[in-house]
């Protein structure tokens, strides 16, 4: 069973998610609920639950600001927003979970499934230390990604990354020292997630890290060598601004 806290500003909002948990959720137990950041913090240190959903924005100030005073504590986290915003980014980096308003009942489901997940207190510090890094950098680039595998959660540098292949549903990572990490997402995601200014998707099935160029060729439609040798297809259609791009790095 996971003893549940909800921390949640709007009352129809509040009782909705209990209600959906009680109803449908038979592994979770909401044991209080919140509506204030003052109110969030001696529950959460009291109850010492095992999740907690936490609405991003409070009147009283945000989610993060109740995380930063309860660091010590290891706890599974689902946030829950009305909006897509510039905070879900430093959540996706982190491999947290987060849901949509209005609920949805389904995806509600498959994250308390993930949360059942048993993570290692440290597995969950390393995640809370990405989403602080990503939610506070003043830096354009993120520093670390975390990267959800079939055995766990991986912690790497974005610079770590050569570049990224379609593979189908999912996603291969191609690192430094000829790592290879196989993630459960589409390529898609991570176009939209990592630097723009240092990724660029070249190609339907190549994502790739700009600084790890090592040059250009034009016979066979033109393609990239990377640094670790690999040739990849750059679309004709990618062709002038890959190449603006690149002269822009100089």
């Amino acid at each position: 069973m996971l003893n549940t806290i909800i921390v949640e500003d709007e009352k129809y909002s509040r009782e909705t998610l209990k209600n959906l948990l009680e109803e449908f959720c038979p592994e979770v137990t909401v044991s209080g609920m919140a509506e204030s950041v003052d109110q969030a913090i001696p529950l959460i240190r009291n109850t010492k639950p095992d999740l907690v959903f936490l609405d991003i924005e409070l009147q009283t100030g945000t989610s993060f600001d109740i995380l930063a005073q309860l660091q010590d504590m290891a706890f599974e986290v689902i946030f829950t927003t009305a909006f897509e915003q510039y905070a879900i980014k430093a959540i996706k980096f982190s491999s947290l979970d987060y849901l949509l308003k209005p609920i949805d009942l389904e995806e509600l489901k498959s994250a308390i499934q993930r949360a059942l997940v048993k993570k290692t207190k440290e597995v969950k510090q390393a995640q809370m230390d990405v989403l602080f890094s990503h939610f506070k950098a003043i830096e354009k680039s993120p520093r670390k990604i975390c990267l959800a595998t079939s055995d766990g959660l991986e912690f790497i540098n974005a610079s770590e990354i050569l570049y990224c292949e379609a593979n189908g549903s999912y996603t291969n990572f191609h690192l430094s020292g000829q790592r290879k990490i196989i993630v459960s997402k589409n390529l898609k995601e991570y176009e939209n997630l990592l630097d723009p200014v240092q990724f660029m998707r070249v190609h339907n099935s190549y994502l790739i890290n700009l600084h790890e160029v090592r040059k250009f060729v034009k016979s066979d439609g033109g393609f990239v060598v990377m640094n670790d040798k690999a040739e990849l297809s750059i679309s004709p259609k990618k062709r002038i601004e890959f190449l603006e791009r690149m002269e822009a790095l100089a």
